[in-house]
């Protein structure tokens, strides 16, 4: 494959693409709507971008419906719950506020964004309002909403990402264990007791 060394300018962009129509720029707001409300109560997973001094951030986030709490059509909020403890997200919002949420809705071809602004807090009381049975988070975000929107689902169309044929053989690509072995210059029984351990905590530890 041929690599292009063009980069397109805005303005080609706005050539090369038609403008958004009537509907679709109102649909973009300043606040959530109770539409919006509707659709956070049911959410089970979005993916959070951040940006910091060392770069760029994506990482999913889930929970159950509505781990994602509406305090007000400005603010809404949710635990930041142990995953790889790079803490990445959480390290860029301490330099640059700004962030951006995605949210996938199973068997649904719909996004919902909400574009803002974030900080991080350890309040006591606040973190225990977001506690997942029996497990309290040791920090939360609270997001200053600057704008929400629902965005199309053709990317998801496109994927086949609910079509069950769409699933993955677990075994037809490299497991954790495998691909952290072979960096680390480690052999198979490394490689099986790191499984053992990733495939523990997926079961046993999401809480911490």
């Amino acid at each position: 494959m041929s690599r292009p060394d063009q980069h397109l300018a805005e303005q080609d962009l706005e050539r090369l693409d038609s403008p958004p129509s009537a509907h679709i720029q109102k649909a973009v707001t300043p606040e959530l709507n109770a539409f919006h409300v509707e659709y956070l109560a049911k959410a089970t997973f979005f993916c959070l971008a951040t940006g910091g001094s060392a770069g760029l951030d994506a990482s999913p986030r889930g929970g159950p419906p509505g781990f994602v709490r509406v305090l007000d059509n400005r603010t809404v909020t949710f635990a930041d719950w142990p995953g790889n403890n790079r803490i990445e997200s959480m390290r860029n919002l301490t330099f640059d506020d700004r962030l951006g949420m995605l949210f996938l809705f199973p068997d649904l071809d719909l996004f919902l964004r909400i574009n803002g602004r974030g900080r991080i807090v350890d309040d006591a009381a606040h973190c225990a309002s977001l506690a997942e049975g029996a497990h309290i988070p040791k920090t939360a975000i609270v997001v200053a909403v600057d704008e929400v929107l629902f965005h199309c689902g053709k990317a998801v169309k496109r994927g086949r990402l609910w079509d069950p044929a769409s699933r993955l053989d677990r075994n037809s690509l490299p497991t954790p264990g495998q691909m952290l072995a072979a960096m680390t210059r480690q052999d198979q029984a490394a490689a099986d007791a790191i499984d053992a351990q990733y495939d523990n905590g997926m079961r046993n530890g999401l809480y911490g």
